[in-house]
């Protein structure tokens, strides 16, 4: 039903000329490094999800895009949250705390989804709402009048959401609006109309990041990002490689090769039985007899989809 409503919504709104409306990045962040987009637009118009390149990188019913963080790290380090354009802001909401959306506080976010948020309304009735912002870190009130790029917040954990992201919703006369194609009957991303200064590029799914470890890390310590710096020694028992990412899809596969400095030390590869946001896979061996041999190793994580490769992440340390 809410995917309906949305492609509803989505039909009802006139085709928009790409120069009437332009958004700046809406997030402090290096985009593809330090974060990525988790989430676009649903445009499916039945119970399915579809993002406007035909992918599944959304999901149904899903009104906005959504820039991800890393880590739970990165969160409390503070990520800032950037007006996308000029505008006034109508309304703000802060003081909801940053937890895991789950069953158990569901009722608490029941009617207030979007967590601490701003809303701004621009000309030509264009409007944008900022979703999930940190409790407490809201820098703006009704009536202030911002230019692009203005301090909104900080992404957080509010509301309804069990990652840290900046949900970004633009509407046009109250009409849902995808800013990577604002064309309703867009054609699976063929030349979209795109509102956005400098289109992010689309990304089908990739890695968050890859590490070493002393033993194989729980996935609550890779999201937090809190997996010890550990420093290998020739002693260490064992030596873990892993790697964590989005967007993953029935069949993809993970590849882990750790070499050191007397060629390669293993080669590991796992396929993903079902669809998963985010995953993470990890891959390690014992100690030799004589101890790791002093000097570099390198880390390749790999992911690859029908055995063509999405994305890579080298990653080094050395052992004295």
């Amino acid at each position: 039903m809410r995917a309906a409503l949305a492609a509803v919504i989505l039909s009802l709104a006139a085709p928009v000329a790409a120069g009437d409306f332009v958004l700046d990045l809406p997030i402090g962040c290096d985009l593809g490094e330090t974060c990525h987009i988790q989430h676009f637009v649903d445009r499916d118009p039945g119970k399915g999800a579809m993002d406007f390149r035909c992918g599944h990188m959304t999901y149904d019913g899903h009104k906005g895009t959504d820039f991800a963080l890393a880590t739970l790290a990165d969160m409390r380090r503070g990520v800032d949250i950037l007006t996308a354009a000029p505008g006034v802001v109508t309304a703000q909401r802060d003081g909801m705390p940053d937890m895991a959306f789950d069953d158990g506080n569901a009722a608490q976010v029941e009617g207030r989804e979007c967590g601490n948020g701003v809303v701004i309304e621009h000309e030509g009735g264009w409007e944008t709402q900022y979703c999930h912002m940190k409790s407490g870190s809201i820098a703006v009130s009704e009536g202030d009048r911002l230019s692009a790029g203005a301090v909104l917040g900080q992404v957080g954990l509010s509301g309804k959401t069990t990652f840290p992201h900046l949900h970004l919703s633009v509407r046009r006369e109250a009409a849902v609006i995808d800013p990577f194609d604002v064309d309703p009957a867009g054609n699976c991303g063929y030349n979209p109309l795109s509102i956005w200064r400098e289109t992010p590029p689309y990304r089908a799914g990739g890695l968050i990041g890859a590490g070493f470890a002393d033993g194989v890390p729980t996935y609550d310590a890779i999201r937090d990002g809190s997996v010890p710096e550990t420093d290998l020694t020739r002693d260490s028992a064992v030596l873990v490689l892993f790697g964590f990412a989005y967007g993953g899809r029935e069949g993809d596969e993970m590849r882990l090769i750790l070499t050191g400095p007397e060629g390669e030390i293993l080669s590991h590869a796992e396929r993903l039985d079902r669809a998963q946001a985010q995953f993470f896979r990890a891959a390690g061996k014992r100690r030799p007899a004589a101890g790791w041999p002093a000097g570099p190793y390198e880390g390749l994580v790999i992911l690859l989809r029908d055995d063509v490769e999405l994305d890579r992440k080298p990653i080094r340390i050395r052992v004295d």
